[in-house]
């Protein structure tokens, strides 16, 4: 109504200035098309950019999930500082730590220990890192999504630059004997690495493939973690650490996303495999991690003696926490990814409004 209103008014207008003579048509014949042309073609299109403009979820996610992104990522920051204090500023949290990395590789396998071999190697971690990076590039360039590609670049800078300063800034007081190294080890680069680059490419390709990017960036990840657990390069609230601090440095990022970041109006629909993968990954992860607390709990009385008995519940607990943590961080990614990416709206998920139709294909309707 409002449009043909529009239109009327625009009659009603030009014919209140005075109608042309009827010797004179032929004479204001391209006068007359001109003008029909300006108020019959410049009129829809401004409409058309109002209706686009007027919705901001054309432009930036809705605020709740900005601040969502926000908050989840502040708390997956302040977690990491929490579990390093733990780790590394208690008694119980060092002769844990010491406690499995002596023994980690007790509890594996052989078959899997010989998995992980591959993954401890530097050169095929940074091959894999690499890949996930050229596969974001070259997805961007070609979407065009370029606030995405600043934003990814910024992400990947801040995450490297944590995992080259952090460790060597970080101070690891004496507080008990121990068997692995004195100096500190937090955060594990390796892993933060791993996972930065595994968010790369979660964020970077296209709705139908996140929730494939998701499980592929976290298995990557988790074994990643383990192969430096086991290799005794690492305590195992390292790469703890490092996961929560990638998550966290996620979470914020995606906090801004905006315009050529977001799914393009008129593609933008709710993913069923992202509800199902996210979902179970989420799931799966608290209670991997419940259960690695539990277990926690129940050998903590036996880290001061170093008891045998405790063993074997202390490494399985850092495989549950490990494993709990990395499926929280990537399902956690994923579906905010797909909540700033493509929030729902009526003129997201129709597009902008039709062009209207050119001046040739009036005249001959």
């Amino acid at each position: 109504m409002s449009e043909f209103n529009e239109k009327s008014d625009d009659t009603t207008q030009a014919g209140s200035y005075g109608a042309p003579d009827v010797g004179l048509v032929a004479d204001s014949e391209d006068a007359t098309q001109s003008s029909t042309t300006t108020g019959m073609g410049q009129e829809p299109v401004s409409l058309a950019f109002g209706m686009v403009h007027k919705d901001p979820l054309t432009v930036r996610p809705r605020r709740s999930s900005i601040v969502i992104c926000a908050c989840l990522g502040v708390a997956a920051l302040i977690l990491s500082a929490c579990l390093w204090l733990f780790a590394v500023r208690t008694v119980t949290g060092q002769e844990y730590d010491d406690m499995v990395w002596s023994h980690f590789s007790q509890i594996l396998p052989s078959w899997f220990i010989d998995v992980l071999s591959i993954f401890v190697k530097t050169y095929v971690d940074i091959a894999v890192v690499v890949v996930f990076s050229l596969v974001a590039v070259i997805v961007n360039v070609v979407r065009r999504r370029w606030l995405l590609l600043v934003q990814l670049a910024v992400f990947g800078m801040l995450c490297f630059a944590v995992a080259a300063t952090v460790k060597r800034v970080l101070p690891r007081p004496f507080l008990v004997n121990v068997a692995s190294y004195k100096s500190n080890s937090a955060p594990s680069g390796h892993t933060l690495m791993a996972a930065a680059g595994a968010v790369v490419l979660i964020c970077a390709v296209p709705r139908v493939w996140r929730a494939v990017a998701a499980l592929i960036g976290w298995a990557f990840t988790f074994l990643v973690a383990l192969s430096v657990v086991q290799a005794q390069w690492h305590r195992p609230s390292d790469p703890i650490m490092s996961m929560l601090i990638v998550a966290g440095l996620a979470f914020i990022m995606l906090a801004f996303t905006r315009a050529s970041g977001m799914d393009e109006p008129g593609t933008r629909m709710s993913s069923a495999s992202i509800q199902i993968v996210a979902t179970v990954m989420i799931t799966a992860g608290i209670v991997a991690v419940l259960y690695g607390g539990y277990v926690f709990w129940q050998i903590e009385p036996g880290l001061d003696l170093s008891a045998q008995w405790a063993r074997s519940g202390a490494c399985a607990a850092a495989f549950a926490l490990m494993l709990g943590v990395s499926l929280v961080t990537f399902g956690t990614v994923a579906a905010l990814r797909q909540l700033t990416a493509s929030p729902l709206s009526k003129l997201g998920l129709i597009g902008a409004p039709p062009e209207p139709p050119k001046p040739s294909e009036e005249r001959n309707d």
